[in-house]
């Protein structure tokens, strides 16, 4: 198999497997667990089951691709970029986001994501699992949707606006089990940014910061404001 044909299937691999995740990993749990409702153990196992993904990639990589897993080599910029960046990166997907999600509800009327409500219980001032769950986030999403699988789809197609198009489009789909058009929308919207930033200054670390920021304040603010009010929010 060619080089190229490896990278296809570890994509196919990747997105497989974080559809897995995504769909079935709750039912595994319980049945695991003895345990039917969402608790903050649960949903600790479920983030654990992510990074098992991310590591069953990296074997792949490391076995049948035999390549490095980031195959744009990381540069290096100084600390003032890396908060420049990560600031720059924040506020472009907060306010691109709101204003995705104001034309969604303004065209449909949509409400809040069941599943989002019911997950943003089981964190309620539990601030350890709050940052594993943003640190899970921000690393294996990032590692896989842009260090992974962007670059690999760039070099099949030798496009890199299909890179960074495929990327952010999987990485849109991969949140449609929220339930929600602008649960998807907007994750589109994000992977499109960070595919973008990606592809222009190749470092993943201000991305796995960024996304971990983004998520923290997001879930913080989900802590703290009562979730009937959230929407409107």
């Amino acid at each position: 198999m060619s080089l190229n044909g490896k990278y296809a299937l570890g994509i196919f691999f990747t997105f497989v497997l974080l559809a897995a995740v995504m769909l079935y990993v709750f039912p595994l749990i319980y049945m695991i667990t003895g345990i039917k409702t969402l608790t903050p153990v649960n949903f600790f196992y479920t983030r654990i089951a992510l990074w098992t993904v991310l590591g069953l990639i990296f074997l792949y990589n490391l076995f049948i691709e035999k390549n490095n897993f980031l195959i744009w080599k990381e540069k290096k910029y100084p600390v003032l970029f890396y908060i420049k960046a990560i600031v720059a990166l924040y506020f472009i997907c907060a306010f691109g986001g709101a204003f995705i999600n104001l034309i969604v509800q303004l065209l449909t009327q949509e409400g809040m994501s069941k599943k989002l409500a019911q997950i943003s219980s089981v964190f309620k001032n539990n601030y350890a699992l709050i940052i594993f769950i943003c640190f899970t986030a921000g690393a294996v999403e990032e590692l896989l949707m842009r260090g992974y699988i962007q670059p690999r789809i760039e070099k099949i197609y030798n496009n890199p606006s299909v890179g960074i198009i495929v990327s952010a489009a999987l990485f849109g789909i991969l949140h449609s089990t929220y339930g929600t058009i602008g649960q998807v929308l907007v994750p589109f919207f994000i992977g499109a940014v960070f595919a973008l930033f990606y592809k222009k200054y190749s470092n993943i670390k201000i991305l796995i910061l960024c996304h971990f920021t983004y998520d923290f304040v997001s879930m913080m603010i989900m802590n703290f404001i009562d979730i009937k009010h959230l929407s409107a929010f």
